[in-house]
């Protein structure tokens, strides 16, 4: 995109100076009706117990959290947390790192860093001019692509995150390509022998049975062309790859759709070549025993998951996460059902989330129906917990379940303040401060379903109220007598005494009570725009309002030039935006008094709305039937996904040369456009329609 200002002007108006500032599922929840074999009796007087199944000691062990990291973050991944940083550029990470340190992750894990393919005219729209999913469409399997950047910045992020004590964690997608196969690389092809040979003999052919073995591991998912992973020469290029990977600073790797990759006893595409696959990849690796690994197993029929996690080390909780959500639709945390991660008897690394980059933008969007509210609440459930190893999903900034691309709509951005959200940090410090502790989940008494207590060995108690009334908890508890503040926000406080845990929790809320391993820690400095701050602007100039919270020292800098300090809460006015396809970065640098620093960067961009009365038209296709229609859509400035009409749209007007009309009828922001004949239609599956340009004539080549 063309980013030249011509005769910019930067217009400082201060409006109010603050120096003092500038320093997935619908059902009932099993356990409702009580679960049989997993509930003891109350420890004393009142409290229902949910135990988990291998009680770890009551010291912490060889894994606890590092002695000398200033930020109290663990050295073994499954100790601490994992930050999804979904999208986001390698360098976004990196000017990130120091604020998840702050918010207390072990841990940070990347989108996936293999070249991808570049649809959507290589736009860098999360969803329309460019999608987030295309990430996970490999052209082949080395480190870079144009949505999240180079290998030298992905070697860069990992060298600065090691300095910090924050392990990186890779999503990798061995298991399939892009339909696109032109954009396959020639490296990949020459490798395996060409295209015949890179997938399996059906890898052609879109699944329409998960719970059949054979269509699961050698059909292709979602219509993703099937690679055959079992061809040795494959196996051979993509354990580079992921040598790579570590060589650059990976600490370990998420396996994409792992399901879909068969097990030992699996079908086999060819009798001469075992699945022996997934026995390669985590064993054939460089530092295979210090990597942290685990693979996407959805659990929705079919899945294997305890196969999975013996074989892998470790897998997604996918059933567990709907199980939380579930609590917070119906506002019951049942200790019974809290409490088991639903994998069976797997013994592994077992990854919790409340949402993943699957269910957030999937049709049941948690997006749209789950507010941030329910989110932190519910992850500090699965943070607090001793067993599986949390992961919180980093929502796009700006992100509502009105709008859940956010308001700026842009691969390569940080994430939603969320993800440092107060109660969210508590969680993650929390965790952190009781490695190696037993775990008992209670609810206060056996008519109480709506208010739960996690021990923590004789350190440390959570408590999570969903009700809409203040709690007043009286019961007896295992942690030592003592006095403790909410660490939140240190406003309320509770007792134990001769082993009788008394205190209020505030209705909707939660609380981390421990003294020991307590870290304070400045604040983090906050550095942003106004919030609602919008990503597009129109016109010649762009007004944006800076904030500075928690800083000494805050600066801004347009499209790199030198940086200018700034007070909280001043206007910048940029004027004489001319070009007609501008794009406007704008660097926020902020440093707190312990000398921390964040750094957020803004891309704003320039929108050129599509006038009453302008026409497009249509060459139609060979075989092609004669009516044809245009679906035009914007999602990029609406709550919702606008269209000129549902699907298959309006139906187009046969003009004299052949070729087929549209005329819009009304001024639109940022429309969209997919030709069809209700059975065909002008862009391939999963891809975005193509962007509307005044009197064109589109064939099929421009898709």
């Amino acid at each position: 995109m063309n980013k030249k200002l011509t005769a910019l002007i930067l217009t400082l108006i201060m409006l109010v100076t603050m120096f003092a500032g500038c320093r997935q599922g619908t059902d009932m929840p099993a356990g409702t009706e009580g679960q049989p074999g997993t509930v003891t009796e109350a420890t004393a007087g009142t409290g229902t117990a949910a135990p988990t199944e291998a009680p770890k000691p009551n010291e912490p062990g060889p894994s606890a959290q590092l002695s000398d990291n200033p930020y109290g973050l663990t050295d073994d991944v499954a100790d601490g947390t994992i930050l999804h940083c979904f999208s986001w550029s390698f360098k976004t990470i990196e000017e990130s790192l120091e604020d998840i340190a702050l918010a207390g992750y072990s841990a940070i894990q990347t989108s996936p860093i293999n070249a991808c393919y570049d649809g959507g005219n290589a736009g860098m729209e999360l969803y329309g001019e460019g999608k987030w999913y295309y990430h996970y469409q490999p052209t082949d399997w080395t480190i870079g692509n144009y949505q999240l950047g180079t290998r030298d910045e992905f070697i860069s992020m990992c060298a600065k995150a090691e300095e910090l004590g924050i392990k990186v964690i890779v999503d990798v997608a061995p298991n399939h390509t892009t339909t696109t196969t032109e954009a396959i690389s020639e490296s990949l092809l020459d490798a395996v022998g060409g295209l015949d040979n890179l997938y399996h003999t059906n890898g052609l052919t879109t699944i329409t049975d998960y719970t059949d073995d054979e269509q699961r591991t050698l059909w292709a998912v979602g219509g993703l062309y099937d690679v055959n992973t079992e061809d040795p020469a494959f196996q051979d290029y993509f354990i580079a790859f992921l040598n790579d990977c570590i060589a650059c600073g990976a600490d370990g790797f998420r396996y994409d759709t792992a399901k879909h990759i068969g097990l030992a006893d699996d079908p086999q595409d060819d009798p001469s070549l075992p699945n022996n696959f997934w026995d390669r990849v985590t064993t054939e690796v460089d530092r295979a025993d210090e990597l942290f690994v685990y693979g996407e197993v959805l659990q929705d029929g079919g899945e294997r998951i305890e196969d999975y996690i013996a074989k892998l080390g470790g897998a997604t909780a996918s059933e567990y996460g709907s199980r939380i959500r579930n609590a917070f639709d119906y506002n019951l945390v049942y200790a019974g059902t809290m409490g088991d991660l639903a994998v069976g008897d797997a013994d592994g690394n077992v990854v919790t989330w409340v949402e993943s980059h699957d269910n957030y933008t999937g049709d049941n969007s948690t997006g749209r129906t789950m507010n941030e509210d329910k989110v932190k609440m519910a992850y500090a459930i699965i943070a607090a917990r001793g067993e599986g190893t949390p992961l919180f999903f980093s929502r796009p900034y700006g992100a509502s379940t009105s709008d859940i691309w956010g308001t700026f709509n842009r691969i390569g951005m940080v994430g939603d303040d969320l993800y440092k959200d107060p109660i969210v940090v508590a969680a993650n410090r929390f965790r952190n401060a009781m490695v190696g502790l037993d775990e008992k989940l209670v609810n206060p008494d056996e008519d109480t379903r709506d208010v739960l207590v996690i021990e923590r060995g004789t350190k440390g108690l959570f408590l999570i109220n969903v009700t809409n009334s203040d709690y007043t908890v009286e019961m007896r508890v295992g942690v030592e007598d003592g006095e403790f503040v909410n660490r939140v926000d240190e406003t309320e406080t509770f007792t134990v005494k001769n082993g009788i845990l008394t205190g209020t929790i505030k209705a909707k809320g939660v609380a981390f009570l421990y003294n020991e391993g307590y870290l304070e820690l400045e604040a983090a400095p906050v550095v942003k725009v106004e919030d609602d701050t919008k990503g597009s602007f129109k016109g010649e100039t762009l007004l944006v309002t800076l904030r500075a919270e928690n800083c000494v020292k805050a600066t801004y800098a347009v499209d790199g030039t030198p940086a200018v300090e700034y007070t909280d809460n001043t206007a910048l006015l940029l004027e004489n935006i001319l070009e007609e396809d501008a794009e406007i970065s704008i660097t926020l640098h902020g440093e707190n008094a312990a000398g921390n620093v964040t750094n957020v960067t803004y891309v704003f961009k320039k929108q050129q709305p599509i006038a009453a009365g302008t026409k497009i038209y249509f060459e139609k296709p060979e075989g092609w039937d004669d009516t044809l229609y245009a679906y035009v859509y914007d999602e990029s400035t609406y709550s919702s996904v606008k269209s000129n009409r549902s699907w298959p749209g309006v139906e187009m007007v046969k003009e004299a040369d052949g070729t087929y009309s549209y005329t819009f009828e009304e001024e639109w922001i940022a429309p969209l456009v997919i030709f069809n004949d209700k059975t065909r239609q002008s862009n391939g599956t999963l891809e975005p329609g193509a962007m509307v340009v005044p009197d064109k004539v589109y064939t099929l080549d421009d898709f």
